[in-house]
Parts: C-alpha cells; sequence; structure tokens
C-alpha cells in the first residue's frame, strides 16, 4: 500500500526538532511522497530545503497563500514569478481566496488568484487551492466562479481541504478537480460523512495539511503526514471499501496530476 500527502506544511518551524523522526515515521506508514506548498517568500527557504535533502520524497509547489496578500502583493507575485522561471516545481500553490480572519486584502486576493492561475495554465502545472469562506461569503463558489470564467485550457488541480456540500464537490468535479480530504473527515461535526458516500474515489486525494487540522485522535495538537493512514482509514469505513481500495485510487488520482518532469518520481 502506498499513500501519497498532497498538502503538508512539513518545513513549518514546528518540525525543526524532530522533522528527521517525522519522516522516518511516514516512510514506516508507506507515505512514499509529501507534497509541500509554500505560503510566502518567507517560506521559500525551508521549503526548497526540504525539496534539495529529499528530492524524491518532498515535492515542492510555488504560489503565494491568500492569507499572505496584503500591501506587498506585488513583490511577492514577483517572487513567485521569479521562481517559477528559475525551479522545477510539482504545482502552483497554495492560491486561492481567505475570507476567515480580515477582508482588508480581498481585491489583492482575487488579483494574485488569477495571476497564479494563468501561470499555472501557462506552464501546465497544476494548482492547490485554498477556499476558507468566512464574514457571510463562501470562498469555494468565488473561487469556482473565477475558474469557470476564466476557462483557461488544461487547468486542473486540487481543491485543497474540501468540506463543501456534495453539489459543490460535483462542480468541482465537473470542472476538472481533485478533492483533497482530511483530517476533518474525521471530525464528529466535519461534514464530510454526509458526501464521501456520494462521491467517486476516483475524484479524491489525501491530504494531511500539517501541521494543521489533525486527524481524531490527535485532534487539537501538531498534524504530521504519518497520520495520513488515519484518514484513509475514515475515508474507507465512509465509503464501505477497503484502505488498501482508498490508497489505489487516490494515489493513482495524485499521480495523475504530476508534471511530466516528476514522472520519473512515479512509485513502483
Amino acid at each position: 500500500m502506498i499513500l501519497i500527502d498532497t498538502h503538508a506544511h512539513i518545513y513549518d518551524p514546528q518540525f525543526d526538532s524532530d522533522r528527521a523522526v517525522l519522516l522516518a515515521a511516514a516512510e514506516k506508514q508507506q507515505i512514499s511522497q509529501i507534497w509541500m506548498p509554500n505560503c510566502a517568500q518567507e517560506t521559500v527557504a525551508g521549503m526548497m530545503a526540504l525539496a534539495e535533502q529529499y528530492p524524491d520524497r518532498c515535492l515542492p509547489m510555488m504560489g503565494l497563500h491568500p492569507s499572505y496578500v496584503n500591501e506587498t502583493v506585488e513583490a511577492e507575485l514577483a517572487a513567485v514569478e521569479k521562481q517559477l522561471s528559475q525551479h522545477a516545481f510539482m504545482a502552483v500553490g497554495e492560491i486561492g481566496l481567505d475570507f476567515y480572519w480580515d477582508m482588508t486584502f480581498v481585491e489583492q486576493q482575487f488579483v494574485a488568484f488569477e495571476t497564479q492561475l494563468r501561470w499555472a495554465a501557462e506552464q501546465k502545472l497544476p494548482v492547490s487551492m485554498h477556499t476558507r469562506s468566512g464574514h457571510d461569503r463562501n470562498a469555494f463558489a468565488e473561487a469556482a466562479d473565477l475558474i469557470e470564467k476564466l476557462a483557461l485550457p488544461g487547468l486542473t488541480g486540487i481543491f485543497h481541504c474540501f468540506v463543501g456540500t456534495i453539489d459543490e464537490a460535483q462542480r468541482a468535479i465537473d470542472m476538472g478537480f481533485k478533492l483533497g480530504i482530511g483530517g476533518v473527515a474525521t471530525f464528529k461535526n466535519g461534514g464530510l460523512d454526509k458526501v464521501l458516500p456520494h462521491i467517486s474515489l476516483e475524484h479524491l486525494v489525501l491530504e494531511t495539511d500539517s501541521p494543521y487540522l489533525a486527524p481524531v485522535p490527535h485532534r487539537g495538537k501538531r498534524n504530521e503526514p504519518a497520520y495520513l493512514r488515519l484518514i484513509a482509514q475514515r475515508v474507507a469505513d465512509l465509503m464501505q471499501v477497503s484502505i488498501d481500495d482508498v490508497a489505489r485510487h487516490t494515489t493513482a488520482n495524485a499521480l495523475s496530476l504530476l508534471p511530466a518532469l516528476y514522472a520519473n518520481l512515479l512509485p513502483g
């Protein structure tokens, strides 16, 4: 059984004291790859150091996270563009819309989101999208509206941390995207127990979002990639299939998103 964690911030300082132990634990749980979303200029160095140290396991993305969008957005986007021109990345991410904490720079968030979607399409890279609602605005719906309006040829990727409705899931699928399922699937009131039984495994990928959103029984503690197996088991239980089926399908789905440059990293 091979699993892929399609979203984990393992370069985060929370892991500085025991990162090697964390990676060993993930390997023991058969986590073959860990995909690392970037947040802003300040996270690039740590992420790239890990990608260089573990080139077959820790795959970097490049993007500007919506929560990091502020008055420096132009400089941050310029830094992303420069990185994309100088290095090979497996995706553009983490990008999207976040209405949860602060609405001050929402207009700039949309500019950053559209700009990065266009870069992804131009470079034929998938995207990893963050959509967090708040202030009576649905970030998923507004992100989907923009993607449909742009109609960028070949654009695909993952709606990271998907927690939406069956209708929203189907909308994402119809646009050609995968649903990133993480620790929320294990939460008693997470809502995915009402959605996943109605979705085919061919549309799902797994993620931890480490160090955030740890699954039960670790909820409220630091998350880590080794816990992906707990998420896989919960998905299997909800969909009434075996964990091997979940692993086989979600791993194949993740690998289908990898750009050609990463073809040599496909697990045997």
